[in-house]
């Protein structure tokens, strides 16, 4: 069963768990419930909520990520369990000693795939999508050229018109983009943790501020399906976070995108994208498993 991404967006709640379930309490009375076996990820968007210790030690045991959001619908933190997956230690200790050589070649296979999602984006909303793929194709190990940036700036003025800017610390179609980033970053943190590799320890990118930079990398080439539904959500007059919007973008996690054997829910994509970085830092492989750009099943 794939995990539901659950946010909490009114003040004041409480969060505990009772008999393998999460509540959610207001003024001491249960407002609702959710099996624990059903969380993918709990995103805490809201003002004045408290947690029993209980409900954050379980979760962390389940390997659920908390993420705990700012008033600009970006995580502001991230609660990540010390125990995870069973090869947890050599993995990291593979993950540090990867080769700079061996990191570029992941880091253009990302990049590409990046790239040829936007391009998929771009043409499912009728606007010219060629170029992307041209530019996929000029990237070399690492991306020295720095392919990934000029792609961004021919990207957004074509999604969203050209007077559109991206600001992480915007409110409008920003913030519609900030929360689904917030939502796709959980799930991603998750995918990390549970294949045994440390979020801090990135394949090109290294910012001491930044304590999930892997889980920023490893998220890129499914941002533009975040960028999608806001295009979406934006054609329909949804232009600022409401609750329409954020259960739309919460809907991302579960639709299925094409891969090798089928189609998979974006939340096993990521699982999947994890562990064979992890084998690939570990010598066993040298490609990441990645979905096919193209439009995704029910989207």
């Amino acid at each position: 069963m794939v995990g539901r991404v659950v946010e909490v967006a009114t003040d004041g709640r409480h969060l505990a768990v009772d008999r393998g379930f999460l509540t959610v309490a207001e003024k001491g009375a249960e407002v609702g419930r959710i099996p624990l076996d059903d969380l993918a990820a709990v995103v805490a968007n809201a003002h004045g909520l408290t947690y029993s210790n209980n409900l954050m030690v379980t979760l962390a045991a389940r390997g659920v990520p908390v993420i705990l959001c700012g008033p600009n619908h970006r995580p502001a933190a991230v609660v990540w369990p010390v125990d995870g997956h069973h090869a947890q230690a050599g993995r990291m200790s593979d993950q540090a000693r990867a080769s700079a050589p061996l990191k570029k070649r992941l880091w253009q296979q990302i990049v590409q795939a990046k790239i040829m999602a936007q391009a998929a984006t771009l043409a499912a909303v009728g606007a010219e999508a060629g170029g992307f793929r041209l530019l996929a194709r000029k990237v070399r190990p690492g991306d020295p050229d720095n392919v990934e940036a000029e792609a961004a700036r021919r990207y957004w003025p074509l999604l969203f018109g050209p007077g559109f800017r991206r600001d992480t610390g915007g409110d409008g179609v920003n913030g519609l983009l900030n929360y689904g980033y917030a939502i796709l970053r959980a799930a991603t943190a998750r995918a990390v943790m549970a294949a045994g590799l440390h979020p801090s320890l990135g394949l090109m990118h290294a910012n001491r501020g930044n304590a999930m930079v892997l889980v920023d990398d490893l998220m890129e080439p499914f941002r533009p399906l975040v960028d999608r539904e806001v295009h979406r959500l934006k054609g329909e007059g949804t232009t600022e976070v409401s609750t329409e919007g954020k259960s739309a973008l919460a809907r991302i996690m579960v639709i299925d995108l094409p891969v090798d054997d089928g189609v998979s829910p974006l939340i096993t994509c990521l699982e999947r994208l994890a562990s064979s970085l992890a084998k690939a830092y570990g010598g066993e492989a040298d490609r990441l498993v990645l979905p096919h750009p193209g439009l995704p099943l029910g989207f």
